[in-house]
């Protein structure tokens, strides 16, 4: 039911929860703080493809873990790369890790802070902030997927780098309506790797007019469920066995 579904949810998103409510639970509660974007995802796709994402993977978390809390979507990232397109917002890179290492700052009483990534394009501000913060001795997790096609902090990729079949699969799945089936064309097929010096230096549309790397050819919400599914699960084993002190 909606009404329960919201009920559900209320009980981990701390903007629906006063400050001795949280008081109370920060020592032993993890905050979970999804991080997305607000950039081109080819003709298909929406600006917010990052950021559906990233909140859902909070979500999930959360439900099943009894000692997290979820901080608002955090929409904007670095993605100079994407300029170009109309609808692009981006805050840069050194923004970017200014803005996370005073969050998590801002974070202390929590038992630890988990960042949860998508966009490929805030993986070094994301690096940078996680090394700096840990000199700090604050506990800070970060997480990205890792599933086959997403760009992940490695920089080696496959033809299906952004807005290809993976994440049309992954939208499909969480948000059909938002996909733009009769839009859908493929875009540069290079391997990323090949090209990622080409993107940094001129920016996706130098390789890719239509802003795709990739091609959404066969994407399906069935193949997305299953790519959903082993993202939750990386999630999952991620926080509880690779982060022991937060499990």
């Amino acid at each position: 039911m909606p009404g329960e579904q919201s009920q559900q949810e209320s009980a981990f998103r701390l903007e629906t929860l006063t400050w001795p409510e949280v008081e109370a639970r920060a020592a032993d509660t993890l905050l979970v703080v999804p991080l997305g974007s607000t950039e081109q995802h080819g003709p298909h796709l929406p600006l917010g493809t990052d950021s559906v994402l990233a909140s859902y993977l909070a979500q999930q978390l959360a439900l099943q873990r009894t000692d997290v809390l979820v901080a608002p979507l955090l929409p904007y990232g670095s993605s100079g790369e994407h300029k170009e397109f109309p609808g692009t917002l981006s805050i840069g890179a050194e923004a970017l890790n200014l803005v996370l290492v005073e969050l998590v700052r801002s974070a202390s009483l929590f038992k630890g802070t988990v960042l949860i990534a998508r966009n490929g394009g805030n993986v070094d501000s994301l690096i940078a902030a996680q090394e700096q913060l840990v000199a700090e001795g604050r506990k800070i997790a970060v997480w990205w997927p890792r599933a086959k096609g997403i760009i992940g902090g490695e920089r080696e990729g496959t033809w299906d780098s952004h807005a290809g079949r993976t994440e049309t699969s992954i939208m499909l799945a969480l948000t059909t309506e938002l996909v733009r089936t009769d839009q859908m064309e493929a875009g540069c097929k290079e391997p990323l790797a090949s090209i990622w010096g080409k993107i940094r230096l001129d920016g996706i549309k130098s390789v890719s007019p239509n802003g795709v790397l990739g091609d959404p050819d066969g994407s399906s919400a069935e193949e997305g469920r299953g790519i959903l599914a082993s993202m939750v699960a990386d999630l999952m084993f991620t926080i509880t066995e690779l982060w022991p002190n937060y499990a």
